[in-house]
């Protein structure tokens, strides 16, 4: 296609480019706030049936601190609260 046929075609191009470098620019500002509202910190502690299990997930999930859960496994999500030893345990190796 030659700028004949298309006239407008480097102003889209910019326009297009000034909205890529926006929606970057808010990604990043979104990663920041994320960030220092915790969302990348690791978990407090891992439950002690989990310790050494290769099935522990342990980030925690939502938008704000009070909707916020940590996703323990994808067999409990909240953790194993049963006494004795977890029957979906599996070692780390």
């Amino acid at each position: 296609m030659d700028a004949a046929q298309y006239p407008f075609g480097k102003i889209h191009y910019f326009f297009r480019k000034a909205d890529h470098d926006r929606w970057h620019r808010m990604q990043s500002k979104r990663h920041i706030l994320r960030s220092q509202l915790g969302f990348t910190a690791p978990p407090h502690s891992r439950p002690k049936p989990c310790a050494g299990c290769a099935n522990y997930h342990g980030i925690a999930y939502g938008y704000t601190s009070e909707s916020r859960a940590v996703l323990i496994c994808g067999f409990h999500p909240y953790g194993w609260h049963r006494e004795g030893i977890c029957p979906d345990w599996c070692g780390a190796g």
